[in-house]
């Protein structure tokens, strides 16, 4: 049995979301939600999860598992909010406690703050099965992009999170704390060992040249005859020069700031001050320093 699969692109963050269904049992999942926040006005708003919800409840469906593919650096997680709503457990990769670590210091998280991956209802160790209804799924860790990267294989589907992206465009990047070229190509080569007709489906998009269309769905195969970074053919050491030279150009993700702090609490905002106000902090020349 297959899954019923349908992406849902968050426009400002290029991201996508994923309802995952068993037509069976009408249980379903949700891959990798996005809460709506305007930085400028550091107001959060929930019209693109609210638009998820409609069709989860529109076909009848139970929402069991909120999947969060790692702790991410560009969009703010709805999981809260969609478990308040729909129901579900929100769940991440054990190794979540290792960016707890690194975060809470340089956000000098409040005293309260547990390291110990509470805030989610659970952690997949590498190789866990789970179901969602009738379908099987299994959590592959994939680490590279960050130390708690993880991969959702849901019958002949994966879902890649930011590890790859389309065969036009290439890998995510490796510079933000706990990153590691070398261990992000060896996760990939360990997607990329699936059959060739695997499908995968990508956490963002950013269009590519002579690519109109925004896409996220393609395959192990075309991955490895196409992908500039991690074709066939390019070895270890030569993906680490590629990506680690490509690393060095980019600048700051927009809603880095904000994205990390909140998601690395399962997509809670910071505790409220005495004042009954949730701040996020700033940390001033810290992100993107060299040690």
């Amino acid at each position: 049995m297959q899954p019923e699969i349908t992406g849902f692109f968050h426009r400002p963050t290029n991201t996508v979301s994923y309802v995952v269904e068993d037509p069976e049992t009408a249980a379903c999942a949700v891959i990798d939600s996005v809460l709506d926040y305007d930085p400028d006005a550091a107001r959060t708003g929930t019209a693109h999860v609210d638009g998820i919800i409609a069709h989860i409840r529109g076909r009848g469906r139970t929402l069991e598992w909120i999947l969060e593919t790692h702790v991410h650096a560009d969009h703010l997680s709805a999981a809260p909010y969609l478990r308040d709503t729909l129901g579900g457990r929100i769940a991440i990769g054990a190794r979540i406690t290792t960016v707890q670590h690194t975060f809470a210091v340089i956000y000098n998280a409040e005293r309260g703050f547990a390291r110990d991956g509470s805030q989610f209802d659970h952690l997949f160790e590498d190789g866990e099965t789970f179901a969602i209804g009738s379908l099987e799924g299994e959590y592959l860790a994939t680490p590279g992009h960050t130390p708690a990267c993880g991969s959702y294989r849901i019958g002949d589907n994966i879902f890649v999170g930011d590890t790859l992206f389309m065969p036009d465009y290439g890998t995510a990047r490796c510079d933000f704390p706990g990153g590691d070229a070398r261990t992000m190509y060896r996760s990939i080569r360990r997607i990329l060992a699936h059959h060739p007709q695997t499908v995968l489906w990508m956490c963002h998009d950013y269009g590519a040249p002579g690519r109109e269309e925004f896409a996220w769905r393609t395959t192990v195969g075309a991955e490895r005859e196409q992908n500039p970074q991690v074709r066939d053919g390019i070895s270890e050491d030569e993906f680490v020069r590629l990506r680690e030279a490509r690393d060095a150009t980019l600048g700051t993700p927009k809603l880095l700031i904000p994205s990390i702090q909140v998601n690395m609490r399962a997509g809670n905002l910071p505790p409220p001050e005495d004042n009954g106000t949730r701040y996020l902090k700033v940390p001033v020349n810290v992100i993107g320093r060299k040690d």
